[in-house]
């Protein structure tokens, strides 16, 4: 028994280094963002009555070989960039589609130590807000619309469709006491017609995004929804076609070109792991309309770079001669900030992902990660340091459960203390497993032994590691956030590379912690292929987690150090109820009435 575990054991950390070697070649230091010049602000054109000639709006950057991704386009030259900016964004807004071409951030830069800002729709399917495919028949990405008026906080541009529907789109910052990374939107749809114009169902986009960097997996890029009740998303594997299910016949497996998800829409977005564009309609929309874009490769890696681009469905009511309708809402495209995004009235902060998966709601991951991002961000601004605000808050969060983890410490040294008279009865008893849990349960009951005491250390942590895990994982405030030796906190703290391998040290000082913590904790068991076994999990742990971002490492490796010392503690108090009682395995047994045999010494060597 001993060496199949041991063999088992061994595969494992086999297993996990091979998995090791093959995610560092196909993940390499992250490369350096294209140089990209922000284009400068046209000068402001007065109002003019004559519509512009129609033109394409954007020409195809790529044509994708397979007809399932969505082409992406670049600008016109004759397009006319019209901008607004405050102290947080930029906006760059096209007369072609009459709509958001991209979106530059002024606090967050593309590359770590570049003065250049990070642009949100630089590659696109469609400018955000555009009409998107699908939609009106004649209105899209193509349509020449013309500059009516702009100024330093609005622009508003106006099309004529065939003659009969007059569309005019504003386009205004946020004003004072108003998230700055907010836009109001309006679109009036006015019929000039002599008679109606039936009810028509629009889609704007929302924006294209992709991977952030190698590091990024993917996990957090999506097109997003909230229906009032529940977030729900839709990944790019979700068009991809495959997966085990398709495998066994009970879905279809082909590639899908555009996936549409019916039902109630308060606000749909477009995320990658540290920026979003939300749109939040005044009245809700019915559905949204999702499409994968194809990039190219990160240089030095074949590795795919699949994006997503989105589009909400809006219904535009019927139009009686010379009536109007107006569809407004607020976008919001920035960062991922929790402390932002809770602040807004429809629940828009549920795009951070905490408690999407299933082992993250069982963890509750929902309530414990906002309560750790507000935490970290309230200790972050008095330190002025995200590193020393995750250090404090891991504390702070040990200290809370202090008394759980002190009682569990008692109750596993108390176990491990009568290990010997557990031993002794399972060997005496060891054919007749009924009173071999009789004996166990007089023994634990004589003693006011716990068995599963030992266990709430594990249950309390690890919500708390999960929580902790899906709380940075799509912070943007850690974004290149540096400390110590690490250059950014929301990747792997890589200080150089072996053999192609990467040399992360948070990850080996989190697996130094846990093993330093596992000699120091009494063993509630004496099998020794389980102990043989437990000694390698450290190291399993450690693999586990080697290319995740260094702020959980930071996170694990504080947690690790306070319980070494809290164990030291521990193992130096004396127990009243226990200390003083001998440990007699031969008593044990006698005390439920056994014969016999000589016992066999269990007792493990130390």
């Amino acid at each position: 028994m001993d060496k199949k575990n041991l063999t088992i054991g061994v595969l494992l950390l086999v297993a996990a280094f091979a998995s090791l070697i093959l995610t560092s070649r196909l993940s390499p230091p992250p490369p350096p963002a294209p140089e990209i010049a922000a284009p400068a602000a046209a000068p402001l054109p007065g109002a003019s009555n004559q519509a512009p000639s129609v033109a394409d709006s954007a020409q195809p950057a790529s044509s994708p070989a397979n007809a399932t991704f969505a082409a992406l386009v670049t600008a016109n030259a004759d397009a006319v960039v019209t901008t607004l900016r405050n102290d947080h964004v930029e906006l760059r807004l096209t007369n072609f589609g009459g709509a958001i071409r991209d979106v530059a951030f002024a606090k967050y830069p593309a590359e770590l130590g570049s003065d250049r800002p990070f642009v949100f729709n630089q590659i696109n399917a469609d400018p955000i807000l555009a009409f998107a495919e699908r939609s009106i028949p004649g209105l899209g990405r193509n349509t020449p619309y013309q500059l009516v008026s702009a100024n330093d906080s609005e622009v508003v541009y106006r099309t004529v469709l065939e003659g009969r529907l007059e569309i005019t789109r504003r386009y205004a910052l946020a004003g004072p006491g108003e998230d700055p990374y907010r836009i109001h939107a309006e679109t009036t749809f006015r019929n000039l017609a002599d008679h109606a114009v039936p009810a028509v169902r629009a889609a704007f986009a929302l924006g294209t995004t992709a991977h952030v960097s190698v590091n990024d997996y993917g996990q957090y890029l999506n097109v997003a929804t909230y229906d009032g009740d529940d977030s729900h998303v839709i990944d790019p594997g979700d068009l991809a076609g495959g997966g085990f299910f398709s495998w066994i016949g009970l879905k279809d497996g082909a590639p899908k070109t555009v996936l549409e998800q019916d039902g109630t829409t308060v606000w749909a977005a477009v995320k990658n792991q540290f920026f979003v564009s939300i749109y939040t309609p005044a009245t809700p929309g019915n559905g949204v309309i999702v499409r994968r874009v194809e990039l190219e490769p990160f240089p030095g890696t074949t590795k795919p770079n699949i994006g997503i681009t989105g589009a909400i469905r809006v219904d535009v009511p019927a139009l009686e001669a010379g009536a109007s309708a107006t569809l407004s809402g607020d976008l919001y495209v920035g960062p991922k900030e929790y402390t932002r995004l809770a602040q807004f009235e429809n629940r828009e902060d549920k795009v951070m992902q905490y408690d999407r998966y299933f082992f993250s709601k069982i963890a509750l991951s929902g309530v414990l990660a906002p309560t750790m991002n507000r935490l970290m961000n309230w200790m972050h601004s008095f330190t002025h340091n995200w590193g020393v605000a995750i250090i404090l808050m891991t504390l702070a969060l040990k200290i809370v459960t202090l008394p759980f983890t002190l009682a569990a410490s008692k109750s596993a040294k108390r176990m491990a203390k009568f290990q010997p008279e557990i031993a002794a009865i399972r060997e005496k008893f060891k054919d007749n497993p009924q009173k071999m849990n009789q004996a166990t349960l007089e023994l634990f009951k004589k003693h006011k032994i716990n068995p599963a005491g030992g266990c709430l250390p594990v249950l309390i942590t690890i919500p708390l590691f999960i929580a902790f895990f899906a709380m940075l994982q799509g912070t943007a405030e850690l974004r290149f956030q540096g400390f110590l030796w690490a250059h950014d906190l929301s990747a792997p703290d890589t200080v150089a590379r072996i053999f192609g391998l990467p040399l992360n040290i948070m990850p080996l000082l989190m697996g130094a912690t846990m093993i330093i913590q596992m000699r120091l904790t009494p063993s509630p068991s004496v099998d020794n292929a389980q102990m043989k076994m437990m000694k390698f999990m450290p190291v399993i742990f450690m693999l586990f987690c080697y290319n995740f971002a260094a702020a959980l490492a930071l996170y694990s490796t504080i947690n690790g150090v306070f319980t070494i010392g809290q164990q030291l503690i521990v193992n130096r108090m004396k127990d009243p109820a226990t200390d003083n009682q001998v440990v007699d395995p031969a008593a044990a047994v006698a005390s439920v009435g056994g014969k016999g045999k000589k016992l066999k010494n269990v007792t493990p060597k130390k």
